[in-house]
């Protein structure tokens, strides 16, 4: 399952990104960054960039380790609520927002609890597995739960992981009835897995946010990085790999 999750993820954003991709590999032979990504950012990443050396985790996870001395170069969040407090503490250069995403609640494609809407969860005795609170999908998740008026079905809940992949790979092999993911990590095991849609009222602001940490020695590559990722191609290949367009800047 794994392998065939990486394949086809990595498939779709090097057809969008091959320019990006080549460029992007040659930068980082020269001089390899070290990135810090949230773990829904794995495939995508690894396939804009197979020569950077990655540690994917929760967000919360890496804030921790980064503020602890972590070697890294680049911090990409899956909230704002990470990055932001790295820069507050002047660890972290000024974040940007670089991409988005969306809640959708999986299945596994046998379906034995019989659901087909989220309100589901309210009706049946479903086993249900979710990330932990300070996990940005976490959050998401009770975020999504609270503008549902479910809340109560976290008394449902037989584990708490520490990120999204944890999330989805209980529910694609079936040791848990339903979990909330985002739609790219969905989308990657959706030969194991059935997506429910959320509905957009309820949906979280799921805003991606990255920033070059203040004491990498390769600020410089590090920034170019950042760059390649903003640009054109870089966004391209994000959305092909079923993330959302750039959010607009606010008014």
């Amino acid at each position: 399952m794994r392998a065939r999750l990486l394949a086809v993820v990595s498939l779709a954003a090097l057809a969008a990104s091959s320019v990006l991709v080549s460029g992007a590999t040659a930068r980082s032979r020269a001089t390899p960054l070290t990135i810090y990504a949230a773990a829904s950012l794995t495939e995508v990443f690894k396939a804009l960039d197979p020569a950077g050396r990655y540690s994917f985790a929760g967000s919360n996870t890496l804030e921790t380790q980064i503020r602890n001395g972590a070697p890294a170069d680049v911090f990409a969040s899956a909230a704002p609520l990470n990055t932001q407090r790295l820069y507050r503490a002047g660890i972290v250069d000024k974040p940007v927002t670089f991409t988005s995403n969306r809640l959708v609640l999986i299945v596994p494609r046998s379906n034995p609890a019989g659901i087909t809407t989220v309100f589901d969860l309210g009706r049946k005795p479903v086993k249900l597995v979710v990330a932990g609170a300070a996990v940005p999908v976490g959050g998401y998740t009770r975020a999504v739960l609270r503008r549902l008026g479910l809340t109560s079905v976290l008394s449902n809940v037989v584990s708490v992981e520490s990120d999204v992949k944890a999330v989805t790979g209980k529910v694609a092999l079936g040791q848990a009835d339903a979990g909330f993911v985002y739609a790219t990590d969905a989308r990657a095991v959706s030969d194991d897995v059935t997506a429910v849609r959320i509905p957009a009222w309820a949906q979280p602001r799921v805003r991606y946010e990255i920033a070059v940490v203040s004491k990498s020695r390769n600020k410089s590559a590090a920034r170019a990085w950042i760059k390649i990722l903003l640009s054109a191609k870089g966004q391209k290949a994000l959305v092909s790999a079923g993330f959302l367009p750039l959010p607009k800047a606010s008014s």
